[in-house]
């Protein structure tokens, strides 16, 4: 029976039952590259089911027989894309398998922002009526600006759409992009949105994008939103754009290092609302991500049949 490692401690029962026939070996919530190695080295598996942690060459060296590392999500920034072509092992991602969950989360998180949800709630428990004097920002009518227009992306631009906002976006890899989105290049996304979103997967070409240089471009004032990679922002930059007020609120489900440890400078500021890394972690989406990687690692294995050796 060929062996399946998932790097989490559990898997949809919906995936665990289309991979009956193999035997599904879990790495716990925080596996090390240590642990991963030691059970790649027990029990050889032909396939990786990547859920937390990264996968990296050494790891791979460590199962002889793994032909196929299946994302449970469509980031695949933790997994060693070039050492597995190297050794011939397949990369494929549940891709579109959790937008629905990460494009309500980037709207939860612009309209937290938007609308003072996080610093009015703790006012009201405070027991404070901050009616006289606050305003919030209305959204409709204004720009929001996207950074990726794939299955996210887009599902997201159908919900500021809706909300009467004006949806430009860059992604020089969008395909069928509806009228209501004005495709547009990445100064002219800085320059005109009243609030960005970020929806793209992080590259080492776009490592630190909304940097001191990009967030200076920006209208002053603006919204940030980031339910993708942490890496995308140079965090530094982007605290000291909040600071300054260029940056009037960041909503943020994503950080450089996670989990963000104590100390961290977003933590405390009331113009950060913050959530861990949590956008893609719904009942539905966990069974689609879990029923997706299942589905395409089955589909490289048929694909590739194991090698006698």
């Amino acid at each position: 029976m060929s062996t399946v490692l998932v790097t989490g401690a559990d898997l949809a029962p919906q995936a665990l039952a289309l991979l009956e026939g193999h035997e599904v070996i879990y790495a716990g919530k925080t596996p090390t590259e240590s642990d991963l190695v030691a059970l790649c080295g027990a029990h050889d598996p032909v396939a990786i089911i990547v859920r937390y942690g990264k996968v990296g060459a050494t790891v791979m060296d460590a199962a002889p027989s793994l032909r196929v590392i299946s994302k449970h999500g469509s980031g695949t920034d933790t997994i060693d894309k070039v050492a597995a072509q190297a050794r011939g092992i397949e990369v494929v991602a549940a891709a579109g398998a959790n937008a629905a969950a990460v494009a309500e989360q980037a709207l939860a998180l612009l309209l937290a922002c938007a609308k003072s949800v996080v610093a009015l709630d703790a006012r009201m428990h405070a027991g404070h009526w901050d009616k006289a004097t606050h305003k919030s920002l209305e959204l409709g009518g204004r720009t929001i600006g996207l950074v990726g227009l794939g299955a996210i992306g887009l599902r997201f631009a159908r919900m500021a759409d809706a909300l009467g906002m004006r949806v430009i976006g860059f992604d020089p890899f969008a395909r069928n992009v509806p009228a209501y989105v004005e495709c547009v290049d990445l100064p002219t996304l800085w320059r005109e949105s009243d609030a960005i979103s970020l929806h793209c997967p992080l590259t080492d070409g776009n490592r630190g994008l909304l940097d001191a240089d990009t967030l200076a471009q920006c209208k002053r004032g603006v919204i940030v939103v980031n339910t993708a990679r942490g890496g995308l922002i140079d965090e530094a930059a982007l605290l000291e754009a909040v600071r300054s007020g260029q940056v009037a609120m960041a909503g943020l489900d994503s950080f450089a290092v996670e989990p963000m440890t104590a100390g961290h400078p977003f933590q405390g500021n009331k113009n950060f609302v913050l959530s861990p890394h949590i956008g893609g972690v719904t009942s539905d989406a966990y069974v689609n991500m879990g029923v997706a990687a299942a589905t395409n690692l089955l589909q490289v294995l048929a694909r590739q049949p194991a090698v006698a050796g």
